[in-house]
């Protein structure tokens, strides 16, 4: 189990795709969520694995 402060490995973040938008992501480690400018949702990080379900997903303002 990882703890809050970890990150994502740039090569993964790399291929992951926002399933909306099908946009790039941005990893906010502060936030452990991938965010996509283009749909405005941020994914979380739970544990170290990010949840890439649109359900998911916290819209942002």
């Amino acid at each position: 189990m990882t703890d809050s402060t970890s990150t994502l490995d740039p090569a993964l973040i790399e291929m992951l795709v926002c399933p909306v938008s099908k946009g790039a992501l941005q990893y906010d480690a502060g936030a452990q969520e991938l965010v996509c400018a283009e749909s405005k949702l941020a994914y979380p990080v739970r544990d170290g694995i990010p949840v890439m379900l649109p359900e998911e997903a916290r819209k942002l303002d």
